[in-house]
């Protein structure tokens, strides 16, 4: 029985030591494979760091860079810094504006320093913020009120460089009185944007009307220094016949977009901006070129 419990000890005593080595390699090996790991992820990042440190801006925050760093293109994401410093967006503004591919909506991007109208208007205009309910037709005059007391978030979906100057802005001639829906000054353009909301399909009326608004504050309302005036109609859909056919194709200064009361989901997003730039694009002899 002693030499049986003698052995017994010795082979519990050698499995334990077998245990123990084995646990000791085991921790050794996958410390090394942990140190390796951290080694080369903080390669990668000293590389990142390197070659992206003199485009960071100090007028944005990390959690900026956080939103920004989940667009996939590079191109694009610069664009976006650039506009958020622009336009002096907060976080939520960024999000919200990503979340709505901002800059897929305007019809040109800039290339270059000089601001054109098509850097600025935008197809289509989404106006989830005024929390109005899609179910129900909503009256131009609900939309108008909702806008102006809306009127900083409007303002961030217009773009940079607008200014609120009226509403129903009163303009007389020797025999009538018309009124404009909205009306703002950009900056970057130096000139005036009348506005006029509709909420049915855009029709060769419709454009008539902002056609005659446009040329009538630009005999009554321009001062000097001021570039003509631009006019932008909002409608909810648009005839691509009446559009091409119209005074639209040729007159730089008149836009037709569309907007929507709610936030589409992405495939209806991408659908709605592919199908206006296509269509501008043609008309304008240019290349496509859709952004997400």
């Amino acid at each position: 029985m002693v030499m049986d419990t003698r052995k017994s000890s010795t082979l519990f005593n050698s499995v334990k030591e077998i245990i123990v080595n084995a646990k000791q390699n085991a921790f050794r090996s996958n410390n090394s494979i942990l140190l390796n790991m951290y080694w080369d992820i903080g390669k990668l990042i000293v590389n990142e760091e390197q070659q992206i440190r003199d485009a960071l801006r100090p007028e944005l925050s990390w959690t900026h860079y956080r939103i920004i760093s989940r667009i996939e293109d590079n191109e694009l994401r610069l664009q976006y810094m650039q506009h958020a410093i622009d336009g002096n967006w907060d976080t939520r503004t960024l999000q919200r504006n990503t979340n709505t591919m901002y800059l897929g909506r305007i019809l040109e991007v800039p290339k270059n320093n000089k601001t054109k109208p098509q850097n600025l208007i935008k197809d289509p205009y989404i106006f989830e913020f005024l929390g109005l309910s899609n179910d129900n037709k909503q009256s131009e005059n609900s939309i108008e009120t909702a806008l102006i007391n809306h009127l900083q978030q409007f303002i961030m979906e217009l773009g940079k460089g607008f200014a609120f100057v009226a509403r129903q802005q009163h303009i007389v001639t020797d025999t009538s009185d018309f009124y404009i829906d909205l009306v703002f000054y950009n900056f970057f353009l130096k000139c005036f944007v009348l506005i006029d909301l509709k909420t049915d399909k855009l029709s060769h009326a419709d454009i008539g009307q902002m056609d005659m608004y446009v040329r009538m504050f630009n005999d009554l309302k321009k001062t000097e220094g001021d570039n003509p005036a631009i006019g932008l109609i909002l409608c909810t859909e648009k005839d691509e016949t009446v559009v091409r056919y119209s005074v639209l194709a040729e007159n730089k200064k008149l836009f037709a977009s569309k907007y929507r009361l709610y936030l589409p989901g992405e495939e209806e997003l991408k659908q709605l901006i592919e199908h206006d730039r296509i269509s501008f694009d043609l008309d304008n002899n240019s290349k496509i070129n859709f952004k997400k």
